[in-house]
């Protein structure tokens, strides 16, 4: 069994928590940063409720929360956040400049042995690491929300990653339950972001160019492909049909998708509109609020049942 270790987390935000939860119920020792102290209250409220619906649907049990959530040091001092850490996680805003400069920092004040881990879901880990002086400790781990009820982790390495820095990383995660996968290069968007926003770019594209409206686009892929993506993903498809098929399709397909650098006008006019979506209530669709908690609390179940199938996540 691998020795327990102390682990940072610095912001307790929409990911922070969640990734937080993740260590502290896997008996790891955890400092939880916030400049905002209210932040940090929530997220403590948040671990619990979370981690009580996980044990009144059986993942976990209701005894072991509040050992969890003692487990847990919620503070506003970086440097009281970092100490004694093995492995620092952040997860602040994604604006480059903000990670350079928290990253020279946490480079300062970690201990030298500590890997530095970035959450950021698209931008390069080189670039984040370039204020730093060790480089070499910094690499990517872009969890995927809900962080607790999501497996999947990338682990990306920058240029200046050493091997080590990876696989220690790597067998970290998996050692509390996670599904790790290595990432062979430092590209924006690492694999999952850039698959699924090239799916929203045709998706937005198709309602751009009034091919389907907003429901139509989500209830095709729900009904048809989405089934399957759990089992089969797109380059088992490819051999199952035959990549002469699949040459065939490209041939004659990959001419009429969308292919523009730039974000369609809709969404421009969408979000110089106001209408930004849950935030606002409306968006590509029109969002109640009894409408918005019936979609959050499907893809939570959702979530739950596939735990409760899989195993621990």
């Amino acid at each position: 069994m691998q020795a327990k270790s102390r682990i940072a987390v610095i912001g307790a935000g929409l990911m922070g928590h969640g990734i937080a939860q993740i260590f502290a119920v896997h008996g790891h020792e955890v400092g939880l940063l916030d400049l905002d102290g209210a932040v940090l209250k929530k997220a403590i409220d948040s671990i619990r409720a979370n981690l009580t619906l996980l044990a009144e649907n059986g993942i976990g049990k209701a005894g072991d929360i509040e050992p969890a959530i003692d487990r847990i040091r919620a503070t506003v001092d970086l440097e009281d956040a970092v100490s004694g850490a093995s492995f620092v996680f952040e997860a602040v805003a994604e604006e480059v400049g903000v990670k350079q400069d928290l990253f020279r920092e946490l480079d300062r004040l970690a201990a030298p042995a500590a890997i530095l881990a970035t959450n950021t879901s698209v931008i390069s880990i080189t670039e984040i690491a370039a204020k730093a002086g060790m480089k070499a400790r910094i690499v990517g781990t872009h969890f995927w929300n809900p962080p607790y009820l999501v497996p999947l982790v990338e682990v990306v390495p920058g240029d200046s990653t050493s091997g080590q820095t990876v696989d220690a990383t790597y067998d970290f995660l998996k050692s509390v339950g996670k599904h790790p996968v290595k990432v062979k290069k430092d590209v924006p968007g690492f694999v999952g972001n850039r698959l699924q926003h090239a799916l929203w770019r045709e998706a937005i594209s198709i309602v751009d160019r009034g091919i389907a409206d907003a429901a139509t686009v989500d209830e095709v892929i729900a009904n048809s492909f989405g089934i399957r993506l759990p089992v089969l993903g797109p380059m088992a498809t490819a051999d199952m049909i035959g990549l002469d098929l699949t040459l065939q399709i490209h041939n004659y397909i990959l001419k009429h998708i969308e292919r523009s650098t730039q974000p369609a006008p809709v969404l421009r006019k969408k979000v110089q509109d106001g209408e930004l979506g849950f935030k606002t209530g409306r968006g590509f669709q029109d969002w109640s609020k009894e409408r918005m908690e019936q979609c959050r609390s499907r893809l939570v179940k959702h979530l739950i049942r596939w735990n409760q199938e899989h195993g621990d996540g």
